[in-house]
C-alpha cells in the first residue's frame, strides 16, 4: 500500500466558488485578529505548544509565523488584517527573547537559538522583513554565522535553514556581508554530504537520513538553488503502483512532511514528469487528509493541495488546477469547523494562503518559495 487510507477522508462536495473563498478567507483573518492579545499572543493548540513555553513565538506554530502571513495574505490582496504584521513580529520576538518556546526535548540542542522555523532567526528575518533595522540585521547575521557547523543538516533547526535566510537578505539588501554569508552557508551544507547524495539528520535523540522537505534532500536541494543529483536519487528512491508513485521515510503517510506531497512541492522543476504525475495522481486518488491531520501546510489538506497546484505549474493541465481548488475549498471548510489553530504551518493562516494561490493559480509555499 503506498499510503495509509486512515488518515483521509472524502473531498467535499462544495464547488469551488472564487466569491465563497474569498469570504472564508477574510473569516479566518477575522477570528486571527479577533483573537490576538498584544501579550499573550494567540492561544496554543495542545499539538503545537506541547511540553512548550507559552504562548508559542516561532515561524513554525507561533506568532513569527502568524505575522508572515496575515502580511502575505497583505501582499497578495487576499486579506486585509486589523493588526499590524511588523508589530506583532516585534512582539513575538521580544518574547521569544525573555523565553525560548522550545519544546522541553530540544532545550539541549547546542545551536538551538540559530533555527529558522523554531529559533530566533526565523524572529530576526520576519522582524527585519516587515520593519527593517540594522539592529536585526546584524543579530540575524550572528545566528547565520553561530549556525555553521550545525550537526542536523536541515530546514528546521540546521544551516540550509539559515541558508535560506542569508540568501533573502542578499536579495533584499545587496549587501556583500550577505553574500559571505550565503557562500559560507553553501559550503557547510555541501560538505555535510554524504557520497550517495543524501544527509545524514541527529535530531530528536535519533540519525536518519530523509527525502522530506523540513528535514532532507529536497529542502536541502531548495535551499542550495543546485540540484545536482536531486532527480536521479529520488527516481531511484520512488516506489511505485499501478502508475501512482509515492517515496517513503519509514512509514506511508501522505503529506508535505512526510512522503509526495512535499517532494512534489519542492522538486517538480527537476524531477521526472512521470513521477510527478503519478504522485499528484496518488495525492488526489487519497483524498485530502482527516480531521486529525486537520487543514495546514506541514501534514494537512493545504500542504497536499499545494503538490497538485505545483503539479499544474509544470504541466499547464487545468486539470491539476481544479483539483488544487478542491482541496483548497476543503481546507477552508476544515479550518473553520475544527477547532481554530493559529500558526502558519498547522492552522487555518496556511489553508488561507494556499486558497489564495489557488485564486491566482500560482504556487507560493510559504517561506521555502521565498519569504
Amino acid at each position: 500500500m503506498l499510503y495509509d487510507p486512515a488518515l483521509h477522508e472524502q473531498l467535499t462536495e462544495t464547488p469551488w466558488d472564487e466569491r465563497l473563498v474569498r469570504a472564508a478567507i477574510w473569516r479566518l483573518v477575522a477570528d486571527v485578529d479577533a483573537v490576538y492579545d498584544a501579550d499573550a499572543l494567540w492561544p496554543a493548540h495542545d499539538w503545537d505548544g506541547w511540553h512548550a513555553a507559552l504562548p508559542l513565538k516561532n515561524l513554525y506554530v507561533g506568532a513569527g509565523g502568524m505575522a508572515w502571513g496575515l502580511d502575505a495574505l497583505r501582499r497578495r490582496d487576499a486579506a486585509e488584517t486589523a493588526l499590524e504584521p511588523a508589530d506583532v513580529a516585534a512582539r513575538a520576538l521580544d518574547a521569544f527573547r525573555r523565553e525560548p518556546d522550545f519544546m522541553q526535548d530540544e532545550q539541549e540542542r547546542a545551536k538551538r537559538m540559530s533555527a529558522l522555523l523554531v529559533g530566533e532567526a526565523g524572529l530576526l528575518l520576519v522582524a527585519w522583513r516587515l520593519r527593517p533595522s540594522d539592529e536585526l540585521a546584524d543579530a540575524l547575521l550572528a545566528r547565520v554565522h553561530e549556525n555553521l557547523g550545525n550537526d542536523t543538516n536541515e530546514l528546521m533547526w540546521g544551516v540550509p535553514g539559515t541558508l535560506l535566510a542569508a540568501r533573502a537578505m542578499f536579495e533584499w539588501t545587496g549587501e556583500e556581508r550577505w553574500a559571505d554569508a550565503v557562500r559560507e552557508s553553501e559550503s557547510d551544507v555541501r560538505e555535510a554530504r554524504d557520497e550517495d547524495g543524501l544527509w545524514t539528520q541527529r535530531l530528536w535523540g535519533s540519525t536518519f537520513r530523509s527525502l522530506s522537505p523540513p528535514h532532507g534532500l529536497v529542502g536541502n536541494v531548495a535551499a542550495l538553488g543546485d540540484v545536482g543529483d536531486a532527480a536521479e536519487i529520488l527516481r531511484g528512491r520512488a516506489v511505485r503502483e499501478n502508475g501512482r508513485a509515492n517515496w517513503f521515510d519509514g512509514d506511508g503517510r501522505l503529506q508535505w512532511c512526510v512522503g509526495a506531497p512535499g517532494i512534489v512541492t519542492h522538486a517538480t522543476g527537476y524531477l521526472d514528469e512521470d513521477l510527478v504525475l503519478g504522485a499528484a495522481q496518488l495525492i488526489w486518488d487519497a483524498g485530502p487528509k482527516n480531521d486529525e491531520k486537520g487543514a495546514g501546510i506541514c501534514h494537512g489538506t493545504a500542504a497536499n493541495g499545494y503538490a497538485l497546484l505545483k503539479t499544474f505549474e509544470r504541466t499547464g493541465d487545468e486539470r491539476w488546477l481544479e483539483r488544487a481548488r478542491a482541496f483548497a475549498v476543503h481546507a477552508l471548510e476544515q479550518a473553520e469547523r475544527l477547532p481554530p489553530r493559529y500558526s502558519l504551518f498547522t492552522g487555518g493562516i496556511g489553508a488561507a494562503l494556499f486558497a489564495a494561490d489557488c485564486l491566482g493559480a500560482e504556487a507560493r509555499f510559504p517561506l521555502l518559495d521565498g519569504f
